[in-house]
C-alpha cells in the first residue's frame, strides 16, 4: 500500500535524513521518496507504523493520501 504525507516540519536535508532513517527503522525494505522541495514523504508499506515512526523522530506528518 501506498501512503503520502506532507511533513511541514521537515525543512533541510537533515530532516529529511532523520525521517528515511525513522521509516527505514520501522519498515525495514519499504520504498520511500521524500520531495523535500514539496515536503512530501510517499512510502510503500504500513501508513500507520510509517506515520507513528515521523512523529517519534520528533515531527509533524499529515497522511494525504495513498
Amino acid at each position: 500500500m501506498t501512503a503520502i504525507f506532507t511533513v511541514p516540519d521537515m525543512t533541510c536535508g537533515h530532516c529529511e535524513k532523520t525521517v528515511r532513517g525513522a521509516l527505514a527503522e520501522a519498515l525495514p525494505g519499504a520504498v520511500v521518496a521524500i520531495d523535500l522541495a514539496a515536503k512530501k514523504v510517499t512510502i510503500e508499506g504500513d501508513a500507520a507504523k510509517a506515520e507513528d515512526a515521523i512523529r517519534e523522530a520528533g515531527y509533524s506528518p499529515e497522511h494525504i493520501g495513498a
